[in-house]
């Protein structure tokens, strides 16, 4: 019901909780694409994460569990991309930015050597992450052991640098004098992210539709 002795306080709680829903939307949607291999570091949106939990732009309770679920979703996808299709994969464009079959061979005999030491390193580089979870999946590491190890490292890390950005917001003056900035570039990052899975979604369908199309004028022509 709508508060008829202060409507403008109204107002500026729904505007408010709306700028937050959405704003947990985009940080989901641009961690869990950074763990797709989505040249994005992970650790930017986390520290954003903790200074807007600072800030009160968004809940910390909500944030924290949010950034962890984001990124072992999209390591989560990674292995399971690996483990079905196999070294199908790198016969994929848009894999072989991420994964050549050198690169592979490499993680495989890593994972041969070293085990579940590789993912729980991975997790915490960089640009390493992608690969070596979808070579463990392809190389058919048991996943119980590899959510096991990647989960136990992401709450080593991620706590870590959400805190560092929540408890000290206010030194981190080049995060704060942006923090607005950061918001908008979640939300913004989280809609060109929805937006550019379901141009390639509609992409293959047309694709799809023309191959068939093809093949029926083919055969009809035999």
């Amino acid at each position: 019901m709508r508060d008829a002795r202060n409507p403008d306080r109204e107002d500026e709680s729904l505007v408010a909780a709306f700028i937050e829903h959405f704003t947990y939307i985009g940080l989901f949607l641009v961690l869990f694409g950074a763990g797709l291999g989505i040249p994005i570091p992970e650790e930017i949106p986390v520290l954003a994460a903790g200074v807007l939990s600072h800030e009160g732009i968004v809940r910390w309770w909500i944030a924290l569990p949010l950034c962890l679920v984001a990124i072992l979703g999209g390591d989560t996808a990674l292995y399971w991309v690996g483990h079905h299709w196999g070294e199908h994969i790198l016969d994929w464009r848009v894999v072989r930015f991420i994964l050549t079959r050198e690169r592979e061979e490499g993680f495989k005999a890593s994972y041969r050597r070293h085990g579940m030491k590789i993912v729980f390193a991975a997790r915490h580089v960089a640009g390493v992450r992608a690969a070596a979870f979808l070579t463990a999946g392809i190389a058919r590491v048991p996943f119980a052991q590899f959510i096991a190890v990647d989960a136990a490292a992401a709450l080593l890390g991620v706590p870590f640098s959400f805190g560092l950005a929540f408890f000290f917001a206010d030194q981190l003056e080049w995060v704060l004098a942006d923090v607005h900035r950061i918001e908008r570039w979640l939300v913004v990052a989280g809609i060109v992210l929805v937006a550019g899975w379901l141009g390639v979604l509609a992409v293959r369908r047309a694709r799809r539709v023309a191959e068939g199309d093809a093949r029926r004028v083919a055969e009809g022509e035999r």
